[in-house]
């Protein structure tokens, strides 16, 4: 068997890439829709919610941007099997529990569920990466 064909992902392999630039690229609508305070925004959350994330750290909201940036990056970088995605999957990971973390530290978290979820996600794109690249399937 050749290099070349050992080193083909499965089919599952684009799934789950491509469910990660899904997911990201709601992540980025949302962190849009929060710095643009656009209607779909204010429709989502309570005036108190808005006021909270509004009065944020700048260190929390700049975690955010680069946890979904990141991401998106990460997974298009996934997707055209570059290596690289690993360690841009490595840093959406830091800053999203460095945000979760924060918000979940302090008691602001409208769901919990939610919250955990998106990092366990984060820890699982990255796993994922790092076990893509580990299988040849990453150059």
């Amino acid at each position: 068997m050749s290099d070349s064909t050992s080193s083909k992902p499965p089919i599952w392999f684009w799934i789950v890439s491509l469910i990660a630039l899904i997911w990201n690229g709601m992540g980025v609508k949302a962190y849009l829709d929060q710095a643009y305070n656009t209607e779909a925004y204010q429709e989502m959350y309570t005036e108190e919610m808005r006021e909270i994330a509004a009065n944020f750290p700048t260190w929390v909201t700049a975690a955010f941007a680069l946890a979904v940036f990141a991401g998106v990056i990460a997974a298009l970088l996934l997707i055209l099997r570059k290596k690289f995605a690993t360690r841009l999957w490595v840093l959406s990971l830091i800053a999203v529990l460095a945000q979760m973390g924060y918000v979940l530290i302090n008691g602001y978290a409208s769901s919990v569920g939610m919250t955990i979820m998106i990092i366990v996600l984060a820890i699982v794109f990255t796993w994922f990466s790092k076990m893509s690249a580990s299988k040849g399937w990453l150059n």
